[in-house]
């Protein structure tokens, strides 16, 4: 039974969106030019890529249903309280393979030690082997040649894909010869051959290891992305209205006008951060444990505070925006084809549309997208002191939190952060390269 979440319909709307703009840049020249520059970069095609591949997990994981049970012929349908989604589907190996507790990167024994009974019926604490990691091995010592058995198949696999790869890229630069396709192939390849070993291996390993409870990391990792790209996307829709329009009146109308806008801006500035977002969020938290009832599912409870986070990270982020946008629209409103608007009496709503919008996008889009970074980042920091999404939902925040406590141990469980880690520097990283190529293809004083 599909069952549609409001971050699921709001992710939607967005990519629906995204997908008319890009048909208005295609019809508009002086659109079309500046996202071709863009394109013409080798980093900002490589980290496409990379931002095409959580993109498609993060969709994958915001198609949602609800399982049917089982029911004695005749008898009504019924379904589960719990919510999957495609993601969960296609990940149903990852997700129902739990073990009891941690265990390390393709291991086949626990890293906590039990108390066993031997054949003979003699007890001692060892470590118990893993219930599914590496469950088909007879012998231990076969360890070593089966994941490197599975790792060079998996390898050949995406190798023989690579081929197909460039060979498309080829043809593609003899058709369009100024996007260096070479560079998205190869950003391609490299994920292609990181994904076709994890697939190989992830049948019968757990191959970034278990967390406290045993889950598996690479599937909690996945999981995660859906999160950080619902903050990190409808974060940025809350606070581009609210920064643009206030940005720009604060630049275009000056006087009281401009007063009134910076105090605004400079008192929210002077509360620290952190502080008013986590006062925003218990104080909502407090909202919807006193109205348990407006949720039927725990899936609905964690999706709507996932909402209210984005809308309180939104309402409190736009301050940065305005300030670059204002000092902008100060300076463009001083420039001679707008004082001819002026002389000519055009009207204030149609110079800021047509004539200060179009010249500050540069500035919206690389802001925009630098956005999305830092909230992706917020969203650990909070979640690290406890004030971030709902303890249910997957996300790396809870990740980090959940593995800090554990760096203190020995030995050290290290996976479940350093996994963590990476998923998210790749993630930023890419949102980085791509914003950057973005600021010289629409920045009107950049020449390529």
């Amino acid at each position: 039974m599909p069952y549609i979440l409001p971050t699921d319909a709001l992710v939607w709307l967005l990519v629906a969106a995204t997908a008319g703009y890009v048909l208005y840049c295609r019809r508009h020249p002086h659109l079309a030019v500046p996202w071709r520059r863009v394109f013409q970069s080798p980093a900002a095609m490589a980290s496409v890529v990379v931002l095409a591949f959580y993109v498609t997990i993060g969709l994958l994981d915001s198609l949602h249903y609800r399982p049917q049970l089982e029911n004695k012929s005749g008898e009504q349908n019924a379904y589960a309280t719990e919510v999957l989604s495609l993601l969960d589907l296609g990940l149903a190996h990852l997700r129902g393979r739990s073990e009891k507790t941690y265990s390390a990167p393709l291991a086949t024994r626990s890293y906590a030690k039990e108390q066993v009974e031997l054949p003979g019926g003699r007890q001692m604490r060892d470590f118990p082997r893993l219930r599914f990691g590496g469950a088909h091995l007879k012998d231990e010592t076969e360890w070593a040649d089966d994941v490197s058995r599975r790792a060079l198949a998996g390898f050949g696999v995406s190798l023989l894909l690579c081929l197909l790869v460039v060979l498309a890229a080829r043809k593609l630069q003899g058709r369009i010869p100024d996007i260096p396709w070479s560079a998205a192939a190869a950003a391609l390849c490299v994920l292609l051959l990181l994904a076709g070993s994890a697939i190989a291996l992830c049948t019968v390993y757990h191959v970034l290891g278990t967390d406290k409870v045993g889950q598996d990391v690479f599937y909690l990792a996945l999981k995660s992305i859906r999160t950080s790209l619902v903050i990190g996307t409808l974060t940025t829709l809350v606070l581009l209205p609210v920064g643009i329009a206030l940005g720009t009146m604060a630049g275009y109308f000056r006087g009281w006008v401009d007063d009134v806008i910076q105090y605004v801006y400079t008192t929210l500035n002077s509360i620290p951060g952190v502080l008013l977002i986590a006062a925003s969020v218990l104080m909502m938290q407090v909202v919807i444990d006193r109205h348990s009832d407006w949720f039927s599912f725990a899936a609905q409870r964690a999706d709507f505070r996932l909402l209210v986070l984005c809308a309180i990270l939104g309402l409190t982020s736009w301050t940065g925006l305005a300030r670059l946008l204002r000092g902008e629209t100060l300076k463009l409103s001083q420039l001679e084809y707008i004082q001819a608007a002026h002389a000519f009496g055009v009207r204030s709503g149609r110079i800021l549309t047509r004539h200060i919008l179009p010249n500050v996008s540069h500035i919206v889009i690389i802001a925009m997208v630098m956005d999305f970074s830092g909230l992706v980042l917020a969203e650990a920091v909070l979640s690290y002191v406890g004030v971030g999404v709902d303890p249910s939902t997957n996300s790396f925040g809870t990740m980090i939190n959940a593995a800090r406590l554990e760096m203190s141990r020995d030995p050290v469980v290290w996976w479940a952060l350093a996994t963590a880690f990476t998923f998210m520097l790749t993630l930023v990283l890419a949102a980085n390269l791509f914003a950057d190529a973005a600021r010289d293809g629409f920045d009107p004083r950049v020449r390529v």
